[in-house]
């Protein structure tokens, strides 16, 4: 449990679930250059943690794969990030080294998927497309 101060009163609120997302040469498929896993379905006010087991890796927002009110993030080469996604709806986001041999992961943050159509429509390399089509399609 956390406690937050609202005009002076605590009030208690319990703290979401952890989700690990690993940044990978190669992942338990052999594919080169993901994020492991690259979708996950979490409740707002999740946190994911993203730990670059290989080096050479980042994770960051890609700029047309956010919902409404939710918030970007941009993490540091070979440096761990972690977020907490309270906004609901798709995040998309890519390696910026990686983002064109296709280093893109999704999440899903509670129930809506408003915004899944301006994430099929955002301008990705290639591969980042092809592989973001692949996670978008476990969405549900």
């Amino acid at each position: 449990m956390s406690t937050l101060a609202f005009g002076g009163a605590a009030v208690a609120q319990s703290v979401g679930t952890e989700h690990r997302v690993q940044m990978l040469n190669k992942d338990g498929e052999g594919r080169r250059m993901q994020f492991e896993p690259a979708f996950l379905k979490i409740a707002p006010g999740d946190t994911v943690i993203f730990v670059p087991t290989d080096k050479g890796h980042n994770s960051e927002i890609i700029a047309d794969a956010l919902p409404a009110g939710g918030e970007g993030w941009k993490g540091k080469i070979n440096e761990e990030i972690s977020v907490t996604l309270t906004a609901e709806g798709l995040y998309g986001y890519k390696c910026l080294p990686h983002f064109g041999m296709g280093m893109v992961g999704l999440i899903q943050v509670g129930e809506d998927i408003s915004n899944m159509q301006a994430i099929q429509e955002a301008k990705l390399p290639p591969k980042a497309a092809d592989r973001m089509e692949e996670l978008l399609q476990q969405v549900g």
